[in-house]
């Protein structure tokens, strides 16, 4: 089965181990703000469809908390897929875990960010580090641009595009289907955003994608240049023909210079050629100028020819 790109991303940021507390924490909350689920007596839950996040988060609950978890799966009924279901039963540090990440506070229930969980540029990247792990999308690079971060509330939306835009990365938040998302826009956004959270590998194999594209569509670009030159060589090429064959038919090429008549027989023998190619085959050789100046001159006597014999066809009628 092919991996997903946010999969590949995803498993890179769960290997991502924080030096500091702090940014452990950061993470943390983050994870349990878009995927936790505190019920009854504080009991907390998290769900995820992804094995490596799974292993993150109860990785910072031992480390960070040194809570008691269960581990179980169980089946979507939405995506008819497996969900990894992460269990802290009600026990002795668990509300004051649950307060010490921001998730609860004296009123209840938090939905937004708690601004001393993220208060250095190392901390910010941790939490929306966390972030991504919970509800972060990021399409195939090889296909369009698109990077989104689903959010339970737009209190929370809200605030991590308050981060990223803290960080000079340009996010956006919407809603969609009664939830929220924060998104990012273009390539160099969403780059920026996989450095900030220690993405590197995937930020590389995005830029690859990225040169790979830029180097198709300049191909493209000369190709479908190339192309038109041609049809614009062909078209001036027949009415090149048009006019030679004009004047062959009513005054004869014999009545042109002789400089001009041998470029005509030469464009009549070569139709499918480019004024360059044909003054490679003229004998002494012309440049692309001199032929390009002389079929304008057989043009000219062409011309005027028309205009000459369409006078003395009014004369004829009006006589």
């Amino acid at each position: 089965m092919t991996v997903s790109f946010t999969a590949e991303v995803k498993d890179e940021l769960s290997r991502i181990i924080p030096e500091q507390p702090a940014a452990s924490k950061a993470e943390l909350a983050a994870l349990v703000l878009i995927q936790g689920r505190i019920s009854g007596s504080y009991r907390l839950e998290l769900t995820t469809e992804t094995a490596a996040v799974a292993r993150t988060m109860v990785r910072l609950l031992h480390a960070t908390y040194h809570l008691k978890t269960e581990i179980g799966t169980r089946k979507s009924q939405l995506h008819k897929t497996f969900n990894y279901q992460i269990t802290v039963p009600a026990q002795i540090g668990l509300v004051e875990a649950l307060l010490d990440l921001g998730v609860i506070s004296s009123q209840g229930v938090e939905l937004g960010i708690d601004p001393n969980l993220v208060d250095r540029p190392e901390n910010i990247a941790a939490f929306l580090r966390g972030a991504f792990l919970g509800g972060g999308f990021i399409s195939n690079p090889q296909g369009d641009f698109h990077f989104e971060l689903n959010c339970p509330s737009q209190a929370l939306a809200n605030g991590l595009v308050a981060l990223m835009l803290s960080l000079n990365i340009p996010a956006r938040s919407l809603s969609r289907r009664n939830a929220w998302l924060a998104y990012l826009k273009g390539s160099e956004a969403i780059t920026d955003f996989l450095t900030l959270v220690g993405a590197h590998a995937s930020r590389l194999s995005m830029e690859n994608v990225l040169v790979t594209k830029s180097l198709r569509n300049d191909i493209n670009r000369r190709l479908n240049a190339e192309i038109a030159n041609q049809a614009k060589s062909i078209d001036a090429s027949l009415e090149q023909i048009k006019t030679i064959r004009y004047l062959a038919e009513t005054k004869g090429l014999d009545s042109l210079p002789k400089a001009l008549r041998q470029l005509a027989e030469l464009r009549l023998t070569h139709p499918e050629v480019s004024l360059r190619e044909l003054g490679e085959l003229a004998l002494p050789p012309l440049s692309k100028s001199a032929v390009y100046h002389r079929v304008r001159r057989i043009e000219a006597i062409a011309r005027d020819l028309q205009e000459s014999n369409n006078d003395d066809l009014v004369k004829v009628e009006g006589y």
